[in-house]
């Protein structure tokens, strides 16, 4: 079975408080985008990962893919498989690529093995892998909170705008960008800004990581102000960074202004 994790962006994203389990309850909308990751699963005779494109640091048995399988074969009796990840959506991005990985490596042992696990179901497994893995389990926006673990249908579409991925050569941890985040509640809820027109969200949807990602890493957020200036009608950080997004109104080729920035453009 050959799958295509996508990977996503976030509409708007606000760190709230600070929880006792040292994480942070958020709000985001998570949004769902066509660049892919590429996975291969195969019943075999004994287990077996192998990975290309994108280097994924650290050993196989830290990789979220082998995590996956290791987990249902806790709880289920299946069989061994050769699984290969061709890896393409950049880590350290904030665009979720490991996590997608994770949650096609569940969605496909349930066909695989004719598990029967409910939506419901495979979105607890998932969350036990990571904050968004749950997000991957559906191909749908989804309004996200808790860790982002909590989900709910979300009523916006950018269908038929275009998109464009930007990544400045630059790596922002988790770690570092929460250490500069001061939790607190939005004056608008992120729902009721998503129900305004996209030429509205320029100045009401944002991302709380922003402010101090851009102060330790300015790279980005220029990487953020020439996508205004080549025409979006709306662009954001992604996640903690270090990826920025466009929304644009008509199809655009921004490759020359973005040389070795670029990721990916299309249609959404």
């Amino acid at each position: 079975m050959v799958t295509f994790p996508p990977c996503k962006i976030n509409l708007g994203l606000h760190v709230l408080s600070k929880r006792s389990d040292g994480y942070h309850d958020l709000s985001t909308c998570f949004y769902p985008l066509p660049f892919t990751d590429v996975l291969e699963i195969l019943p075999a005779e004994t287990w077996s990962f192998t990975q290309t494109g994108i280097p994924v640091p650290g050993s196989e048995a830290d990789n979220l893919c082998s995590k996956a399988y290791h987990l249902l074969k806790n709880d289920f009796a299946i069989g061994s498989i050769r699984m290969h990840l061709h890896k393409i959506v950049p880590m350290g991005a904030g665009l979720g690529g490991g996590s997608s990985d994770a949650a096609y490596v569940l969605r496909s042992l349930n066909q695989i093995f004719n598990l029967n696990l409910s939506t419901e179901k495979l979105m607890q497994y998932a969350s036990r892998l990571g904050s968004d893995c749950a997000f991957f389990i559906q191909d749908q926006p989804q309004m996200g909170s808790g860790r982002g673990e909590i989900l709910s249908d979300a009523s916006v579409s950018l269908k038929g705008w275009y998109c464009v991925l930007i990544k400045p050569p630059v790596h922002v941890s988790t770690a570092e960008a929460y250490a500069g985040i001061v939790p607190a509640k939005p004056t608008d809820e992120l729902s009721t800004i998503l129900k305004l027109p996209i030429d509205q969200w320029r100045t009401r949807l944002i991302n709380d990581f922003e402010t101090s990602v851009f102060k330790k890493h300015p790279e980005i957020k220029v990487a953020k102000d020439s996508l205004y200036e080549c025409g979006a009608t709306y662009a954001s950080m992604t996640g903690s960074g270090a990826a920025v997004y466009g929304i644009f109104k008509n199809e655009v080729d921004v490759r020359s202004q973005f040389s070795g920035q670029w990721l990916w453009s299309g249609q959404l």
